[in-house]
């Protein structure tokens, strides 16, 4: 401690001096190009718009049907579709409707951005050891940096609205299916390569007939993880503008409305339960039908 109290005084002004540089450096940066930032963006805006609008404005049976038979794909379980109704049901009848179908087109969005970005920086930290060792502290920092932390600048940059908050979804939620991605590819067995090498195969016809079928199941794991992560952040992420279940839930928190806050944390918990059991159940089956072809 004595050292701390006795840090040299002119030492101290430089670190002042150099946060007060970084700050003013961000500002002039938010000011030069947050414009044209949030012009990149807008298409993810309009897509996300229009996905919630489309959600809330279509009939609700149709969109219970709808969900309900992807449940059916993804799982083959009735007890899973008959759980999905029921909760959405649920949801509705006590007024949540409007707030679910808001977080499950962020939700559906900020998984979609996360598999097309996650993927292929997976493929590529598989392909290259010196790829790995770069991303993988990039995505220990995302994983543990506290959500409050990266807002910052995503709020200088952009704003108070949906787009901030999904890109601060999708950097809690993306270090998943990087992750797995990367593992199951290096999983891979060798005989397997070495047959595909055997019939003359290329690098993209290995990789996309033999490397990712046969991690398929890994790579649905860490899609399981995404989701279940992109919903921990809904609370969060409603404190910068985003519609959905976190925006009563942030409400609820400030009033004090125990009902209301319960309500809505039970709905998201709804949700994270049946896109849990839908995405584990489907890579189970992924996992079977790999081990059925290695065992013939």
């Amino acid at each position: 401690m004595e050292f701390f109290t006795e840090f040299p005084e002119m030492e101290r002004g430089a670190l002042r001096d150099l946060k007060k540089t970084i700050d003013q450096n961000f500002r002039e940066f938010s000011r030069e190009y947050g414009e044209n930032i949030e012009n990149f963006f807008d298409p993810l805006l309009w897509f996300l718009a229009w996905l919630q609008d489309l959600l809330v404005a279509a009939p609700w049976p149709l969109v219970i049907l709808v969900i309900a038979g992807l449940a059916w794909l993804g799982s083959r379980s009735v007890k899973v579709v008959v759980g999905t109704i029921l909760s959405f049901l649920a949801i509705g009848y006590f007024g949540m409707w409007e707030d679910t179908m808001a977080t499950l087109a962020i939700i559906s969005v900020a998984t979609t951005v996360c598999i097309a970005l996650g993927i292929p920086l997976g493929i590529l930290m598989a392909r290259s050891d010196r790829a790995q060792a770069l991303v993988t502290p990039v995505l220990d920092v995302m994983q543990t940096i506290p959500a409050f932390v990266y807002l910052i600048p995503v709020v200088m940059l952009l704003g108070i609205g949906k787009v901030p908050g999904l890109i601060a979804v999708c950097i809690y939620a993306i270090p998943p299916i990087v992750r797995l991605t990367n593992l199951g590819i290096r999983l891979v067995e060798k005989e397997a390569l070495e047959a595909a090498d055997a019939f003359g195969a290329n690098y993209s016809q290995r990789l996309l007939g033999v490397q990712l079928p046969l991690a398929l199941p890994n790579i649905f794991a860490g899609v399981n993880q995404t989701i279940m992560m992109a919903l921990s952040m809904v609370v969060i992420a409603s404190m910068i503008g985003v519609a959905g279940l976190g925006v009563p839930v942030l409400r609820s928190i400030s009033n004090q409305y125990l009902a209301l806050g319960l309500m809505n944390g039970l709905a998201i918990v709804a949700l994270a339960i049946i896109f849990d059991r839908v995405s584990q159940q489907y890579g189970e089956r992924l996992q079977k039908h790999r081990k059925g072809i290695n065992h013939d």
